[in-house]
């Protein structure tokens, strides 16, 4: 009897968890503010980039694609990615080289509704408002109100 009231609590605990995981992530009805998509507009015509632009109000440029399945927006996977700012400034490089292991549902939303664009192999330049990144909040070296420039390339979805 005990073995098997210690069962259902395990069942019971994983399937309460994967709920909170999954309204986590499910987060992805967002949308970028029209001003903070016409100012990361103005960047990419000023610097003469062609990106696509995704409906959340984020842009983005697929490299390489990658090839089998793509992660969901709750995957857990393993990349190595640079972080800029628009003027150049490198804010996270630290796992261009080395790479990193996280729940997607964990990060940001342009990071979310992006890293699925792609399949393993593939790299994405994210190009992210204000409001799918950091807001108007600063965090570290990421000054408030930051559009935020992220090259990813997605080695392994782990889950």
């Amino acid at each position: 009897m005990r073995n098997l009231i210690f069962i259902l609590i395990v069942f019971a605990g994983i399937g309460f968890g994967s709920c909170t995981k999954d309204r986590k992530c499910d987060a992805l009805s967002v949308t970028a503010p029209q001003e903070e998509v016409d100012a990361v507009a103005q960047y990419l015509d000023k610097n003469n980039i062609t990106a696509t632009k995704d409906a959340q109000g984020f842009f983005y440029t697929i490299e390489a694609s990658g090839s089998g399945d793509r992660p969901k927006s709750c995957s857990n996977v393993t990349v190595t990615y640079t972080g800029k700012l628009t003027n150049g400034t490198v804010i996270d490089d630290k796992y261009s080289k080395q790479s990193i292991s996280f729940d997607l549902g964990d990060l940001i939303v342009g990071w979310r509704a992006g890293i699925p664009l792609i399949a393993k192999g593939g790299r994405v330049t994210l190009y992210l408002p204000p409001s799918l990144a950091y807001g108007d909040k600063p965090t570290g070296p990421i000054p408030a109100n930051s559009i935020l420039i992220f090259t990813i390339d997605l080695l392994k979805i782990n889950n």
